[in-house]
């Protein structure tokens, strides 16, 4: 099994003109898949998650083998 790493919010997401959020690659959420093109605003949840509550934390996640980062959890 690979080793979580530790990553920047902002290696992960980036923020749109209009305040949205959008994955830069495709990413794991409690079993739920998204990658770059789904965007969501504030108060929108992905697999239990409303990522703009962590904009300023890093990210625990663990590239899979087909290129996939499954994040695991946020650091205070």
């Amino acid at each position: 099994m690979n080793e979580s790493n530790r990553y920047k919010f902002w290696e992960i997401f980036q923020e749109l003109p209009d305040g949205s959020l959008s994955p830069k690659v495709q990413i794991e959420v409690n079993g739920i898949f998204f990658g770059p093109g789904v965007v969501f605003q504030k108060g929108v949840v992905f697999g239990g998650v409303d990522f703009y509550l962590y904009k300023s934390r890093e990210i625990a996640a663990t590239e899979q083998e087909n290129g996939i980062l499954k994040i695991e959890g946020f650091y205070k």
